[in-house]
């Protein structure tokens, strides 16, 4: 049973999830809201550090079409980040219907709740052992 973080990746906020892959349930853990990218690593790399996990998934937004945009290059930037600092395999996960399924929340910080849907879709749709 491995331990797997998911991160909703945003230039103000980053969602964070936790999960395993025993259960296959994903739990919103917290929202990163640091003011510079130093800080936001520091964050990351304190739960990288408590949680040890096997895997990050990171959200990659796309258009209805599949297209890619300006964010899905950063969000790809950002997973090659995760990989690069901390050594753990990171899988990019599309996340265009995820925000529709938490959009009723507009206002609320929901980021942590986003990359809870979007960890639980790369559970639901890994069917292979892990």
């Amino acid at each position: 049973m491995e331990t797997v973080l998911a991160f909703d990746f945003g230039l103000k906020r980053i969602g964070v999830a936790v999960g395993n892959t025993g259960l296959k349930q994903a739990q919103p853990l917290q929202v990163i809201a640091a003011a510079t990218n130093d800080a936001k690593f520091a964050a990351i790399e304190t739960l990288i550090k408590e949680w040890q996990p096997a895997r990050c998934i990171v959200g990659l937004p796309l258009h209805p079409d599949g297209a890619e945009h300006e964010m899905s290059v950063r969000c790809r930037r950002f997973a090659n980040q995760l990989h690069g600092r901390y050594g753990v395999t990171t899988v990019l996960v599309d996340e265009r219907y995820s925000s529709a399924v938490i959009q009723h929340q507009r206002g609320e910080r929901i980021d942590d709740q986003a990359a809870a849907i979007i960890l639980q879709q790369y559970f639901d749709d890994t069917h292979e052992p892990l």
